[in-house]
């Protein structure tokens, strides 16, 4: 059961993205298609959460792009990769994990450029399922966070980053379900007006013994 809650949360996020793409995407011989099928087309780089387009920062494997964005902007102490999983010829999904027993953090990554680096897309967890927003969607304060989730002693954590900013626009916590029950979560959140035109917004549980990242779920918005 744990597994397929990770698989519908990973499917509903490519579903937001490809709904995305394409009602943005401009005329072109080629298209995307499925997650499933092969993709030729090459799609804008604002999409992906990690790393940014303004960075120099790319990945020529599908694990480093993800052990990366791990660190950075999940913000683990210990990631360790998984084998990648292979969607179509551009992209699949990379499981992440923080100890050999730990939950896993499903990465989801893509080449969206002619030179075939990674990019970060998003993540999705058993633990964290957000509603509200979706995954590319425009934002502006006071943002109506909502969603499933169950974490120790109910608590889930949330921060809003804008890119190319390691110090969040906002942080904080609210109650979902508790010992491994899923339940609604609600919160309204208020956050400076960003200087970047895009972000990442991440929900996560932390670890009861010390207070490290234990699996986060992250989608793309803009501003």
């Amino acid at each position: 059961m744990a597994a397929a809650v990770v698989v519908i949360a990973a499917g509903a996020f490519a579903a937001g993205y490809l709904a995305h793409s394409a009602t943005t995407s401009t005329t072109s011989s080629t298209s995307s298609t499925s997650l499933s099928t092969t993709t030729t087309a090459l799609e804008p780089t604002w999409v992906a959460t990690w790393p940014t387009a303004s960075s120099s920062l790319r990945y020529r494997t599908p694990s480093a792009a993800a052990l990366g964005f791990a660190r950075a902007v999940l913000h683990m102490a210990t990631p360790q990769a998984r084998a990648f999983q292979q969607g179509d010829t551009r992209s699949g999904e990379v499981p992440i994990v923080t100890s050999p027993t730990g939950p896993v953090t499903t990465v989801l990554v893509r080449q969206l450029t002619s030179d075939n680096t990674w990019w970060v897309l998003g993540s999705a967890c058993e633990a964290v399922n957000i509603t509200s927003p979706h995954a590319l969607d425009t934002i502006t304060s006071p943002l109506s966070l909502s969603g499933e989730s169950t974490a120790f002693e109910a608590v889930i954590n949330y921060s809003l980053y804008q890119d190319n900013d390691a110090k969040a626009l906002v942080s904080g916590t609210t109650m979902g379900g508790a010992n491994g029950v899923m339940a609604p979560f609600k919160k309204t959140i208020t956050f400076a007006t960003p200087t970047q035109r895009y972000g990442v917004l991440v929900v996560y549980t932390l670890s009861a013994k010390d207070g490290s990242v234990l699996e986060a779920s992250a989608i793309r918005v803009a501003f």
